[in-house]
């Protein structure tokens, strides 16, 4: 398999290291295929039957014309968050340029539409219905953000609209599994074991705080914190919470620093995160942080300034210099033919993937693209490999990859590759 930034050691699949950090896979979601069909098979077998049970009808799918497929995305492109909304943009729409500059998939164009939210829920439900009923897309991609999430997936699903990629963690989009709703990264709760195991084992710290977003995104973060550190009989020494888009954070900087912890774990986007470790450090509290991949962590950086040497971050995407890693390099390449100003980094490589797998499925379609032959093909081909990272599907699992692996902020504004922790 191919050789990633991530450690210099032999690497297994995915790309992965070898002795990287990984996140337990949740063996109840491993599929066992149908020993009579290949996977082609019952692709076709199923998009023959949705076909039957739908009519005889000619009329085409949503979003879909004789030249092209129109995709929606509903995202923070505005905001105190509208780097990662924006970042998603670019890889969808590095990926989509790429493959339309070879004639689209069977002849068709491949088309993104997308609409602010700002990270409020409120906008998401609005944008959303407009996104469904008046541009009429094929498929919801690349959405931003837990609550943003919850309130706009549970529309497309409704509407029997695929969900696809979302930026966002959140254990409600898994389980239980949703056909409507197709995964790329690693869950929260994964990202969050992985902190509490290195913590604890590569450096042996036990005295452990953690600052929250006080809404849905903060609670699966604070959820998983709470099982990983229960496996290990602990519980965390202090808790602070602060307001979505805002930077109000220094009543929770208060609170935590009363406990005087060895690390802070922090669930919020890269603002108010980039705000609390700076007036941290001022304060002269000696803790190790750490952020979750959904902090935007080229964001991040570019908030400390030169304040965020040290800071940790746990990613669910391969590092996006590592050109050795086949994938990275296309990435490199689609982004600089999409954008010849564009920056490589985590978030538009996530919305790259994204949209490599939208692209995979639709070539594995049979016949003329529909939502359901869409899903079929995700769900029953079993695994996706997109230049070398793999991707994984059954009939009841959406998630995706199961990888973490974790980054460190360097004095210059860049981040290191690291596979453990060291003091």
């Amino acid at each position: 398999m191919v050789k990633s930034a991530y450690a210099d050691a032999s690497h297994g699949r995915n790309g992965c290291p070898k002795n990287a950090i990984r996140a337990n896979v949740d063996k109840g979601r491993q599929w066992v295929g149908i020993a009579t069909m290949d996977h082609r098979s019952l692709i076709l077998f199923a998009s023959v039957i949705a076909f039957a049970v739908a009519g005889t009808s000619a009329r085409s799918e949503d979003g879909v014309t004789k030249d092209r497929i129109v995709f929606g995305q509903v995202a923070a492109l505005e905001g105190p968050a509208q780097a990662l909304g924006q970042g998603m943009r670019q890889g969808l729409l590095a990926a989509f340029a790429e493959v339309n500059r070879t004639g689209g998939v069977a002849g068709r164009q491949l088309e993104l539409k997308s609409a602010d939210d700002s990270y409020e829920p409120q906008k998401t439900i609005e944008a959303m219905k407009k996104m469904l009923a008046e541009e009429k897309v094929f498929a919801i991609v690349g959405a931003v953000g837990t609550p943003t999430s919850n309130a706009g997936q549970p529309i497309a699903t409704e509407a029997k609209v695929p969900f696809i990629g979302p930026f966002t963690g959140a254990e409600f989009l898994r389980t239980p599994y949703k056909r409507y709703v197709v995964n790329i990264r690693s869950s929260y709760f994964q990202e969050t074991q992985a902190w509490i195991e290195h913590l604890t084992k590569d450096l042996g710290i036990t005295k452990i705080a953690i600052l929250y977003q006080d809404d849905t995104f903060g609670l699966a973060g604070l959820d998983g914190v709470k099982m990983a550190m229960a496996k290990r009989n602990m519980s965390f020494v202090a808790a602070g919470t602060f307001r979505r888009n805002t930077t109000a954070v220094k009543s929770a900087l208060l609170e935590i620093m009363k406990a005087n912890p060895e690390a802070v774990v922090t669930v919020g986007p890269y603002k108010p995160v980039a705000e609390f470790i700076k007036l941290a450090r001022q304060a002269k509290m000696d803790a190790v942080f750490v952020a979750i991949s959904f902090v935007g962590s080229d964001a991040l950086s570019l908030e400390m300034g030169d304040k965020g040497a040290g800071v940790i971050v746990s990613q669910v995407v391969p590092f996006p210099a590592d050109k050795s890693v086949p994938l990275v390099a296309s990435y490199q390449a689609a982004l600089a033919a999409h954008d010849h100003g564009a920056k490589p980094g985590f978030v538009s490589l996530e919305g790259y993937l994204v949209g490599r797998l939208v692209i995979e499925a639709l070539k594995r379609v049979p016949g003329e693209p529909t939502r359901e032959a869409l899903l079929d093909a995700i769900t029953y081909s079993g695994a996706f490999d997109l230049d070398g990272i793999e991707l994984t599907y059954g009939p009841a699992n959406n998630q995706g990859m199961n990888q973490v692996f974790f980054t460190i902020l360097q004095a210059d504004g860049s981040f290191k590759p690291v596979t453990r922790l060291i003091k």
